[in-house]
């Protein structure tokens, strides 16, 4: 007999994950797939859903299902039987700015397990056939589920406009922050600095590559000191707070560019604005990724040790747990296990 129920994981108001069986997918249409989802990351906005409600000025109206950063197992179409990384993004592929080459800046974009697009926590989903990324065997489900926010970090250090024997400030060492000093690196960057109040983050930022990891109190200090007072060629923050990004604009050198990515828990972000004119800055907003997957496969089989980031491990049916864990920010990211968990 057919199973026509799953078992999935859904955010119904803070806090308040819950684990329920819903419908399985029914028969994928046209240039659609099946995918039996095994690995989820846990991103850094998905706790903002989780612990504030929503992020920015998007906030939770009808119960979701969260998780955008994932991986799974094609079970029909043209990658059947194959692992596939999930580009958890759709944009419209009609609008201008898709039509442009923008589809990461689509005003009608869905985004899995945001608003009315649900997410990964759940055991089988239907996506389009050309957001599935065949996995190297080399890259364990996991990593495939975090080749989404190493896209993020490569499409940051892009916007960043980070060049060969650029000093790099990073601001936040959270996963993204940590990735997004070892594409500055592989990106040409001379040296590449990390302000984090989190000392095992520190830690894991250094392992990843970083000259120097400082926390947020001494940061600044620390880098006019070994720059010689010239401070950062660029900054990329990630910290997604008022306090990362005024220490963006103090270790940022004359005529900087700073790429702000940290997503704040509230629709407003201020920054030291005197300062900032003074030193002739430009920042640019970073806004999720963009064709970033080729890149991200290749880095991540050349030296970039996804597996390396994942610290904590949990089933689906413990989804609840997980993300009460990965709120308190012990670890680096919490993975939640699906199919097989």
């Amino acid at each position: 007999m057919v199973d026509l129920s799953q078992r999935v994981a859904r955010l119904h108001a803070v806090r308040d994950l819950r684990i329920e069986d819903a419908p399985a997918p029914g028969e994928p249409p046209d240039g659609w797939s099946t995918v039996a989802v095994t690995s989820v990351g846990i991103c850094g906005s998905d706790l903002h859903w989780y612990a504030d409600g929503g992020t920015g000025e998007v906030s939770i109206e009808d119960p979701v299902m969260p998780g955008h950063e994932f991986a799974g197992v094609a079970l029909d179409g043209p990658h059947v039987g194959r692992r596939v990384a999930v580009d958890p993004a759709i944009p419209c592929g009609a609008c201008e700015q898709c039509r442009a080459g923008h589809g990461n800046l689509c005003p009608n974009i869905l985004f899995a397990g945001h608003q009315s697009l649900d997410g990964g926590l759940q055991e089988r989903l239907l996506w389009p056939d050309h957001l599935l990324v065949p996995l190297p065997d080399d890259l364990s489900d996991d990593a495939g589920a975090l080749l989404e926010p190493l896209g993020v970090a490569i499409h940051a250090v892009r916007h960043a406009h980070v060049r060969s024997g650029h000093d790099v400030l990073v601001v936040g060492a959270g996963p993204i922050g940590v990735l997004v000093g070892a594409v500055a690196r592989r990106a040409g960057a001379a040296r590449v600095f990390v302000s984090e109040p989190l000392g095992h983050r520190r830690a894991t930022a250094l392992a990843f590559g970083a000259d120097a990891a400082w926390a947020p109190e001494g940061a600044v200090e620390e880098l006019m000191s070994i720059t010689g007072g010239r401070g950062a060629d660029v900054v990329v923050e990630m910290a997604g707070s008022d306090e990362g990004i005024a220490t963006a604009v103090a270790g940022a050198g004359l005529g900087a560019r700073i790429a702000l990515g940290g997503i704040p828990s509230g629709p407003t972000s201020a920054f030291p604005a005197a300062a900032a004119r003074r030193k002739g800055l430009t920042f640019a907003m970073v806004r999720r990724m963009h064709e970033t997957y080729p890149r991200a496969v290749e880095l991540a089989t050349t030296g970039v040790d996804l597996d390396a980031l994942v610290s904590d491990h949990f089933p689906l049916e413990r989804s609840a747990d997980a993300f009460a864990h990965a709120v308190g920010r012990t670890g680096d990211k919490t993975v939640i296990r699906v199919s097989g968990s």
